[in-house]
């Protein structure tokens, strides 16, 4: 199996706020702090609010490196994380997730509202119809994806997920869990499938 340091960054997707259940940000202080001890980069949307904030500041607070991606409208609304070392600011959503999308090597979905939804679907459906082959991983805390997975199923037996069509997502219930998984993952993948052409990424 091909070492950790294979995965060179993860883009988490995850709420701007904490949410209900401490153990939210327990998790995403904890995969903060997995990420920098593997020296490996976080690409996230840029705030410092809720599990957003927590993820970020807990790589920082560890050694490690972010890349934070937000759009100009977003910047005040979700207090952008100034710790970081590199901060980008796009015009507009469209350029923040396309820009997430290039400089990562796989993709973790902390809880998270509709937008957190959102980022992850659009990664789902760009892996099902074959423009990437990058891992993508729901982490699980507390049960919170189960109503999505069970969704999916639901999906599944109504045929409008397809034979041919299915929709590759990992689980972790557990922080230890994420990194190995995305790490058996990756070591899978030939690097001309991580890449998602120019001509591909206008198009979206």
């Amino acid at each position: 199996m091909a070492p950790m340091s294979t995965i060179k960054t993860v883009c988490v997707y995850c709420g701007s706020g904490p949410g209900t259940n401490p153990h939210f940000t327990e998790g995403a202080k904890a995969f903060g702090k997995a990420l920098a001890e593997n020296n490996i980069r976080l690409v996230y949307g840029g705030g410092s609010l809720g599990l957003m904030g927590s993820v970020a500041t807990s790589v920082l607070d560890h050694g490690g490196t972010v890349t934070g991606i937000i759009p100009e409208f977003l910047r005040k609304r979700e207090n952008a994380l100034t710790r970081v070392q590199e901060m980008i600011v796009t015009p507009d959503m469209h350029e923040r997730k396309r820009l997430m999308f290039e400089r990562s090597d796989a993709f973790v979905a902390l809880p998270g509202g509709v937008g957190t939804l959102e980022e992850l679907v659009e990664q789902l459906t760009w892996k099902q119809l074959g423009r990437h082959a990058k891992p993508v991983l729901l982490a699980n805390f507390d049960n919170f994806w189960e109503p999505l997975f069970s969704l999916l199923s639901h999906m599944r037996q109504t045929e409008f997920i397809r034979a041919g069509l299915s929709v590759d997502i990992l689980k972790a219930d557990r922080v230890e869990e994420i990194l190995p998984k995305l790490k058996a993952a990756v070591a899978q993948l030939a690097e001309a499938e991580k890449q998602l052409s120019p001509d591909v990424a206008r198009k979206l």
